[in-house]
C-alpha cells in the first residue's frame, strides 16, 4: 500500500514514536519527525533520509503549526500527555487535519473528552486519543465483542503480559497520573469514575489456553475505562493485569525493553481477554501478539489511514470503537496481532 499521505509524529524519537515512524514508512505514508529536541530529531533522521525534521516545543504554538504545514495528519507520541495533548490538539484544529495519540494517561484523556469534544464536532474534527495497546485495543475489543447488543452490565479487559519492562515514557506519565490522584486509584463503577485509598484485591482469570489461570490484580485500572463508557452503555467496566507483569511495573530497578528482533520488538507477549455480560448472557473476545510498545505503532497509523480514507462513523473527539467498525478494524491488524470471537 502506497500512501503519500504526509503525518506528522510529534515525539518520534521516543520509544514508542520510533515504532510509529517505521510503520508509517513501512505502509507508504511520508512522514515528518517533529517534538523539542532537534539533536535526537536528527539521529533519528540519519536513520532515515530524506525524512523532513521540524523541531517543535509544546509552548511554542508557532513552531507547533510550522511542524504541521502540508500534514495530512498528526500523530502524538510524546509523554506526559497531561502537557502534550492539549497544545497538540490546538495545533491540529488549527490546521485543520486529524488529531491521534497513544496516551495511555487517564486524566489527559478525560481532559481531552471535556475540553476538545464540542469544538471539534462543531468543526467537524477528528481527535483519536488512547489509540493506543491501552484504551484504544481494548475499546476495540470491548466493542467487537459486544455485536448487536447496544448495553451491557458489565465489561472485563483482563491483560495477560508476559511481563513489563515500562520505558522511561510509561514512569513518567504514571508518575503524573499519581500525583494528579493524590496518590489514590481509580475505578469506574455504576457509571462513573471513583478514586480509592484501599489496595485493589489479587484474584484467578482464567485465559484462554494456553495461559490458562493466573493470578492478576483486580481494577489495576487502565485508560479503557475513559474509551469504552464514551460511546457504550456498560456501567461497570474493570481491567486487571497479570500479578507479573504489575510487579515489574512498579519494581523501579525493572529495566526497560530491550530489542530481540529486526523490528525492535521485546520478546514481551500479551493476551487480552474481553468479557461483557448482559443479563444472563456473555460474549468475548480475545487478542495476542508482541510488545505492547511496538503494537502501538500499526494501530494509530491504521487508524490514521481510515480516516484519511473515509472510513469513519462520527466526528469530533471519539474513541476508536465509536468511529471505527471496531471487527474490521482488529481484522486490518493481522500481520501484527491474531484476534477472535470466542465463547
Amino acid at each position: 500500500m502506497k500512501s503519500g499521505h504526509t503525518v506528522t509524529v510529534f515525539g518520534a524519537y521516543g520509544h514508542t514514536g520510533r515504532f510509529v515512524v517505521a510503520e508509517l514508512l513501512n505502509r507508504g505514508f511520508v512522514p515528518v519527525l517533529s517534538g523539542r529536541d532537534a539533536d535526537k530529531l536528527h539521529a533519528l533522521a540519519a536513520s532515515h533520509p530524506g525524512v523532513d525534521v521540524r523541531p517543535a516545543a509544546v509552548d511554542d504554538p508557532a513552531a507547533l503549526d510550522r511542524a504541521l504545514v502540508g500534514a495530512d495528519a498528526v500523530i502524538n507520541c510524546a509523554g506526559p500527555f497531561a502537557a502534550t495533548a492539549a497544545p497538540v490538539i490546538e495545533a491540529a484544529l488549527r490546521a485543520r487535519i486529524p488529531y491521534v495519540d497513544v496516551a495511555a494517561e487517564i486524566e489527559a484523556n478525560l481532559d481531552t473528552f471535556a475540553h476538545f469534544a464540542q469544538r471539534a464536532t462543531a468543526a467537524g474534527a477528528v481527535v483519536i486519543p488512547a489509540m493506543a495497546f491501552f484504551g484504544g485495543l481494548g475499546d476495540l475489543l470491548v466493542t467487537a465483542a459486544m455485536g448487536d447488543w447496544t448495553t451491557a452490565d458489565e465489561a472485563h479487559v483482563a491483560y495477560g503480559l508476559s511481563g513489563w519492562h515500562p520505558t522511561a515514557g510509561t514512569r513518567t506519565a504514571g508518575a503524573v497520573s499519581r500525583e494528579r490522584r493524590d496518590g489514590r486509584r481509580v475505578v469506574y463503577s455504576d457509571g462513573r469514575l471513583e478514586y480509592r485509598d484501599d489496595a485493589p484485591a489479587t484474584l484467578k482469570w482464567t485465559f484462554p489456553e494456553p495461559m490458562g489461570i493466573r493470578s492478576v490484580i483486580g481494577e489495576f485500572t487502565m485508560a479503557d475505562v475513559v474509551t469504552v463508557p464514551s460511546h457504550l452503555a456498560i456501567p461497570e467496566v474493570r481491567t486487571y493485569m497479570t500479578v507479573e507483569a504489575a510487579r515489574d511495573l512498579s519494581a523501579p530497578d525493572t529495566p526497560a525493553p530491550t530489542a530481540v528482533d529486526g523490528h525492535g520488538r521485546s520478546d514481551q507477549t500479551f493476551l487480552v481477554d474481553v468479557l461483557v455480560r448482559s443479563g444472563g448472557e456473555e460474549r468475548r473476545a480475545v487478542v495476542t501478539g508482541q510488545d505492547i510498545y511496538a503494537v502501538s505503532a500499526p494501530l494509530a497509523v491504521e487508524a490514521v489511514h481510515h480516516v484519511l480514507t473515509g472510513r469513519t462513523r462520527t466526528v469530533g473527539v471519539a474513541s476508536a470503537g465509536a468511529i471505527f467498525d471496531a471487527p474490521e478494524f482488529l481484522r486490518a491488524l493481522s500481520p501484527h496481532i491474531s484476534f477472535g470471537l470466542r465463547p
